[in-house]
């Protein structure tokens, strides 16, 4: 019930943006974006991309909103709350795949975002080194609702632990909290991913390290989850960095309610990617997000929206 109730006052308040500016919504198509919580990868890289998009697009007015993350985007999508989201890629999978659900999502791919990949990190003068080291401690793993709260628990599990039973797991209310409590000793680690994830940046300007998965480690991961793909995340990523860090990940995406026009998600798609070279000035991670990405990353063409697929298409992707 308290769910349900959530769902409901979350979407009376998105819906209520749309009369804030009826100047505005005369001249500008509005589209709602759900990202996360505060203090995330997916606020940050939502905001910019809105403004990215505002900018490049006259017609359209792309409007950020904070959810609780992944898990929630995907029925906010579906119930028509929100109409196009971010959503870590295992969340999608899951959906797509109708894992743990009656049946497949019926939503629809926009673009690929960025590779999100798994790591620890840790205060400059933690013991840890390896992932290894810190089984058995106090580690923050995210919100309930993240991706890579998920993707935490595929790690663990292809590597015989548990999640919850094997670390002292903490979740939390917003993922911006992680950071600080690293920082004052609350816990060991934070877990998350991502180049330019808030989070690790805070904790790596403060002289913080990032520990990543050993070789057996991302092989026994790959083996038991072949989605999940080595990634090499390259020197002075973060501050201090000096190592290139080796660890697995896969892509998130920009996913769009079944029923948004064609004509709509073409014009989404194509400010996109022309405002993409702006959208990588601003964030790092923003130099993923290309067509070519969308292309490889949605495994299956028939999962992106019609009108993305037709701006692909004229990019010579088919």
């Amino acid at each position: 019930m308290k769910r349900l109730i959530g769902f409901m006052v979350l979407a009376v308040a998105l819906v209520g943006v749309h009369g804030m500016n009826p100047s505005q919504a005369a001249e500008r198509t509005p589209l709602i974006l759900g990202t996360a919580t505060p203090g995330g990868g997916f606020e940050l890289y939502g905001g910019v991309l809105a403004e990215v998009v505002n900018s490049t697009d006259a017609s359209l007015n792309v409007l950020a909103r904070n959810t609780r993350g992944s898990r929630q985007n995907i029925p906010l999508l579906e119930q028509g709350t929100l109409d196009v989201a971010l959503v870590a890629s295992l969340p999608a999978r899951e959906a797509f795949e109708g894992i743990e659900r009656d049946a497949p999502t019926p939503l629809k791919i926009i673009t690929a975002i960025y590779p999100t990949f798994g790591a620890f990190a840790v205060k400059g003068d933690s013991p840890a080194k390896t992932f290894s080291d810190l089984v058995g401690q106090k580690v923050a793993w995210g919100t309930k609702s993240s991706g890579l709260t998920l993707l935490g628990q595929y790690v663990t599990d292809a590597l015989g632990l548990d999640r919850d039973k094997d670390f002292g797991a903490v979740y939390l209310k917003r993922a911006g909290d992680g950071a600080t409590m690293v920082l004052k000793g609350e816990v060991a680690a934070q877990w998350g991913g991502g180049v330019g994830w808030p989070n690790f940046t805070k904790i790596t300007q403060a002289g913080g390290r990032l520990v990543g998965l050993g070789d057996d480690q991302i092989k026994k991961i790959n083996t038991k989850y072949p989605f999940l793909q080595p990634l090499t995340i390259p020197a002075g990523s973060y501050p201090g960095q000096v190592e290139p860090l080796q660890t697995i990940g896969s892509f998130s995406f920009l996913l769009a309610r079944a029923d948004l026009p064609e004509a709509l998600a073409y014009r989404l798609t194509k400010a996109i990617h022309q405002g993409q070279p702006k959208l990588a000035e601003r964030l790092t991670q923003g130099r993923d997000t290309l067509p070519e990405n969308t292309w490889k990353a949605a495994g299956n063409p028939d999962r992106i929206h019609p009108g993305a697929r037709r701006y692909l298409a004229e990019l010579g992707f088919n």
